[in-house]
Parts: structure tokens; C-alpha cells; sequence
């Protein structure tokens, strides 16, 4: 740990040192003479007097310094048979011309543009531009429902949105345009212009007045330059998936989120610039904000946007096809993906078919890493795979195996160590260290390092009131778990999946750890429901893996032994249900809530962030009882 620990320790005890260094990286147009303002706490901010661009730095210092002809951006959509790359300067010129486009429509710094887009390239450049006028964007994921996207457009108060006719599912195309008009119609702001990208596959119903295609918008645009903006103004704001009422609007400045994200490719990922990096999810969620768009172009790299699934576009395989025929060096997903494929492709045959001489290390984030699918992963890839863990209001990662710095051990279920800048500590209900081995609250201590949210849009007080007054002096995650004997972070879940079965508080990751484990399972989900006896108990539910030959009541005894015996008979586990599919949102997360909710009896709602909706009609009577 000796190159990691002296980072580590440095960027605790010397923050402004550390974290001045790695602002080197970055191209200013005023280099900050302050690196942290720490007048007013709870609120800190990093690089107070610098200004830049991040556009600047994602795209034209590229070209200016040597990258004009690499390329940047691979778009890649087996959902419609297309592939298209652009090269630095393609991608700036076109950044620019859309720049332009917006500025025509009245769009400014300091103005709010929704972009509300499928997995193409303009929803990149449509991000970029946005950065390039000093506006800040806020992403709604494509296909989210109108209701949603109204409360959010009413948060952020768009001049314009930004949207396209369509996205393409493998059976489906699924209309955009009628979703955005229902929402118009809901909100009670009114943005002046939208701005929609009509795709082959579906057109569009223009409203003469608000809404112009991007081809027209793009008509005889003049490239913006890009305007210098503090590193404290607001780059975007993303909203937390799963809210009701009022959203929570994560807000990312522009300078501390530069550095952070360039200082994490090189020391967290271990990429180079040049190298072919793909984050596999969506620009819709914080991964695709910081990995699929900003981190790889910051750091000069080729990044990957997939249109398509793990599985079903066409097969097990498409995930290795990306892989080989871009030379991708280093693959960024979530376990549920991967989870996915190993039901498909249990033995990994379809590896065979591919090149992946140039591809070196698999990472995983989004959702606990169970250890059944890190050793498969493992087994199949034989190269490194790396699990780490973050948030949306990180934006980069907390906890991970640095890659750039003294890879360690890894230790199957644990993200490994705290990220330099993360003082991260694990805490009694009284905001005291617990000893080593024992779960509690998992927090960061305060300043939070820079790319971290500054605040909740348009709400200081939230900001406190949800993150920073349960433990004075520190960042609460949500998340439980526990540091080992060798300081390595165990997350064992979100502190709402702690369950309390007669007293004894107990993680439902722990009994999912071992379920996973069980050779026919392909995932599993813990869930723990009142009981008028013992508060609550433990229910499982499991997915088999294609092609497992077991009888599900032998299968329901062996798992209900296993976790006796290495949980304890105190989990008094007594259910265990084979179920089709579990319900998940689009970026991956088994929606444990909304099952315990209706386990309950609650009349509860079908999430909007729902991949599925029929996965959950499917579950319900089983949660019921009925079944």
C-alpha cells in the first residue's frame, strides 16, 4: 500500500497541496489562487477564484495539442445496425456548431437546457454545447415518464429542451415526442424552444412556434467559441432517480468535477490518454455523465457510446464484440449486466468467438459486487476485475482497487480502499468510529473532495437537512457497512436494507452473498418484511441460471441451510422464492423497496425509473402470497 498510502494520507492531511496538484492537469483560463474556501462551512468550495471551460478542456485542447485526427467519440448501436466515430476535431466542430445553435435560440451561460435523449451521439453534443456556452444541461433519461420529466423541467426551469423522436429497445421503438408534449402540458414552466432529433425510425410532430428539428436548428449555425465560466458555476444538474415530490437536483460545479474526473482516469482506472475506454450505461445516470462523456474526453481519451443491451443485441456476446472490435482497454459496467450474461452464457463460450487481446481490466459499480459473479467474472475474463463504489452525488468513485497507483489484493464482495480525498469513516448512531469488523453508517468527512455536489439545486437547506445534519461534520452516504482489519471498506447496502429480526440488526447483502453463491443461481434479491413476531424477516427471492436443472423446493432447503449456517440461525430465514426476472430500474438497481412495499400490503406505485413494468405484475402475487 506504500505508493497509495502516501497519497491517501496527503490528500487527507494537506487537501490544498493535494488537490493543487492535480489542478495542474486542467487548462484554465484563470489559474485559481485559492484552491479551498472554507469560510462557510458545511458549504465548500474547491478552485473559488479559477475560471475554465470544460468544454475547453474536453474537446479543443485536444485538438490543439495533437489529438485533432484520434478518435474521440465510437458510437456503436446494434439496436439499428449503425456505427460512426469522430475524431477530435469532428467532435469539437460539431459541438461548436450546435453551440451556436442553442446561442440562436437565446441560450446562455447561466441557462438551463433538459435534454431528454436516447443513446446517440447528439445527446453527447448536445451536453458539450451546453458546457461550451457556460449553460448548464440537465439529463432526463430517455424514456422516463411525463410526469417525471414535468417535475424535473419545473425544477430546473429550461429555456430550451432538447429531445429526439424516438429511443430503439431490441423489440420496441419507443416515441419520445408525445412523452415530451404530456409533459409540457403538466408543467407549469414552459420552456421557449425545443429542439427534436428525428430518427429514421420514427418521426416527430413539430409544433409550429416552439419546436424546430435539429437539422433546422443546425442550419446555418455559427460555431461558438467557448465562454469562460468560475469553477464554481454550476456544469449541470442531475436529478436523483426514485423521487417523489420536489426532486433532488445533484448540482456539479465545473472546476472541482475537471479535476477530479482527469485525476481519476489516470489514478483509479489506470488509463492513459489514447487508450479506448467504455463506460456501458447511460448518459442519463451519473456514469454516463462522468464516464461515458466527461472523464475520457478530459483525459484525451477514445470513449465508447453503446446503443444496445448485454444480451439480446444479439446475444451473450455483444458486450466481447464492443470489446475487440474497438480495442477496448478497460470496461466500465454494472454487475446486474454482467449477471445478466452469466445466465445467458453460464460457461463464457461466446469469449471465444473474439479478440480481446487489448482489453485488460473489467469494472464494476452501480450495485453490491456479490462474490459469486466477481469469481465467474474472474473465471471467464482471466484478467482483473474490479469493483468500486460511488454515487450520483460523488459523481467519481469513493472507494476502489487504484489502478494507477499500487493495485492490491482484492477481496471478493469489498471495493477495497477509500479513494485519496474520501476520509471516509464507519459510525455508531452517536457519530462515533465503530471498532474494525463492526457495520455502521458509512460517511466521508468534510470538505468533501472536489467533484463532489456543492449543494442541491435551488435548496441549501435540503442539501444539510438530507446529507450533512445526521452527523455533524460529515457527509452521510446512505449506504452501511463495515472497514476490516486491513482497512479494506465492505458495503453491505443501502442502511434502509438493514434489518432488525428480533432485536439483531442484519444485512440483507450478507444473506444475498450467500445465496449468490449457489451454483444454479444467477441473482437473487433479500428483502426483509414486517413480522408481528420479531419486527422483521428475511424473504429471498432467486433467478436461476439458463439451463440449471433443479428442483426449486431441494433448491429452497439448501439455501435456507446455507445462510443458517453462515449468517446464523438468528436470520431465521424461511422463504426463498424462484422467480422469472426481478424488477430493476434502467441502470440496474433490483428495486428491493417498491418489493418490500408491496410484501407489506402497500399500495404501492410503479417506480418511473422501472425498466420493466411487467416484471414487477409478474412478482407481485408471489410477494403476495397468492402464488
Amino acid at each position: 500500500m506504500g505508493e497509495y498510502r502516501t497519497a491517501f494520507e496527503r490528500s487527507i492531511t494537506d487537501p490544498t497541496a493535494f488537490w493543487k496538484e492535480a489542478a495542474e492537469e486542467i487548462l484554465w483560463r484563470r489559474r485559481p489562487s485559492q484552491i479551498l474556501d472554507d469560510a462557510n462551512p458545511p458549504f465548500y468550495r474547491w478552485f473559488p477564484d479559477g475560471e475554465l471551460n470544460t468544454c475547453e478542456n474536453a474537446l479543443d485542447r485536444h485538438v490543439d495539442e495533437g489529438r485533432a485526427d484520434q478518435p474521440a467519440l465510437i458510437y456503436d448501436s446494434p439496436v439499428t445496425g449503425t456505427q460512426r466515430t469522430y475524431t477530435y476535431r469532428a467532435l469539437r466542430d460539431e459541438v461548436a456548431r450546435f453551440a451556436g445553435a442553442l446561442r440562436g435560440l437565446g441560450v446562455a451561460k447561466g441557462d438551463r437546457v433538459v435534454i431528454y435523449m436516447p443513446m446517440v451521439p447528439e445527446g453527447v453534443v448536445a451536453m458539450l454545447a451546453c458546457a461550451r456556452l457556460g449553460a448548464v444541461h440537465s439529463v432526463v433519461f430517455g424514456g422516463f415518464a411525463p410526469r417525471e420529466l414535468a417535475i424535473r423541467i419545473d425544477d430546473a426551469q429550461p429555456k430550451v429542451v432538447v429531445s429526439a423522436s424516438c429511443g430503439i429497445e431490441p423489440t420496441r421503438v419507443v416515441a419520445y415526442k408525445p412523452m415530451l408534449d404530456e409533459a409540457l402540458e403538466l408543467s407549469r414552466h414552459a420552456p421557449e424552444r425545443c429542439v427534436i432529433l428525428e430518427r429514421p425510425e420514427a418521426g416527430a410532430d413539430l409544433r409550429p412556434g416552439r419546436d424546430l428539428s435539429w437539422a433546422e436548428a443546425m442550419e446555418g449555425a455559427e460555431p461558438a467559441e467557448c465562454v469562460p465560466v468560475l469553477a464554481t458555476d454550476p456544469l449541470y444538474v442531475l436529478y436523483t432517480s426514485g423521487t417523489t415530490g420536489r426532486p433532488k437536483g445533484v448540482v456539479r460545479d465545473n472546476g472541482g468535477h475537471a479535476v477530479a474526473l482527469r485525476w481519476s482516469m489516470k489514478y483509479v482506472y489506470g488509463i492513459d490518454p489514447g487508450d479506448v475506454f467504455w463506460a456501458a450505461s447511460d448518459v442519463g445516470w451519473v456514469v454516463g455523465h462522468s464516464y461515458i462523456v466527461y472523464a475520457p474526453l478530459l483525459h484525451g481519451c477514445t470513449t465508447v457510446l453503446y446503443e444496445g443491451k448485454p444480451v439480446g443485441t444479439p446475444d451473450a456476446g455483444a458486450f466481447w464484440r464492443v470489446v475487440a472490435e474497438h480495442g477496448v482497454r478497460a470496461l466500465f459496467t454494472a454487475p446486474t449486466a454482467i449477471r445478466a450474461i452469466k445466465k445467458e452464457d453460464p460457461e463464457g463460450k461466446h469469449l471465444a468467438s473474439y479478440d480481446l487481446s487489448r482489453f485488460e481490466t473489467l469494472f464494476l459499480a452501480g450495485e453490491r459486487l456479490d462474490p459469486d459473479t466477481y469469481h465467474w467474472a474472474v473465471r471467464i475474463l482471466d484478467r482483473p476485475v474490479i469493483d468500486h463504489w460511488w454515487q450520483t452525488e460523488s459523481g467519481w468513485p469513493m472507494a476502489a482497487n487504484l489502478r494507477g497507483l499500487d493495485p492490491m489484493p482484492v477481496k471478493a464482495g469489498s471495493p477495497t480502499v477509500p479513494v485519496p480525498g474520501y476520509d471516509l469513516h464507519v459510525v455508531d448512531g452517536s457519530g462515533g468510529d465503530v471498532p474494525r469488523g463492526t457495520e455502521g453508517d458509512i460517511v466521508v468527512g468534510l470538505p468533501l473532495p472536489p467533484g463532489n455536489l456543492p449543494t442541491v439545486w435551488g435548496a441549501d437547506e435540503r442539501f444539510v437537512e438530507s446529507y450533512l445534519s445526521r452527523y455533524p461534520g460529515y457527509y452521510l452516504t446512505g449506504d452501511g457497512g463495515f472497514i476490516d482489519e486491513d482497512g479494506y471498506l465492505w458495503v453491505m447496502g443501502r442502511t434502509d436494507d438493514v434489518i432488525n429480526v428480533a432485536g439483531h440488526r442484519l444485512s440483507t447483502g450478507s444473506m444475498e452473498e450467500v445465496i449468490a453463491a449457489h451454483p444454479a443461481v444467477a441473482e437473487c434479491a433479500v428483502i426483509g418484511v414486517h413480522d408481528e413476531l420479531k419486527g422483521q424477516m428475511p424473504r429471498g427471492f432467486v433467478v436461476l441460471k439458463a439451463g440449471a436443472d433443479v428442483d426449486e423446493g431441494d433448491l429452497r432447503d439448501e439455501l435456507l441451510v446455507a445462510v443458517r449456517e453462515q449468517v446464523g440461525a438468528v436470520a431465521a430465514m424461511r422463504d426463498v422464492a424462484v422467480v422469472p426476472a426481478l424488477p430493476k430500474t434502467r441502470s440496474g438497481k433490483i428495486l428491493r423497496g417498491t418489493m418490500r412495499g408491496i410484501a407489506e400490503g402497500k399500495d404501492e406505485p410503479v417506480p418511473s425509473t422501472i425498466e420493466d413494468a411487467s416484471v414487477l405484475d409478474q412478482l407481485r402475487p408471489i410477494l403476495l402470497g397468492r402464488d
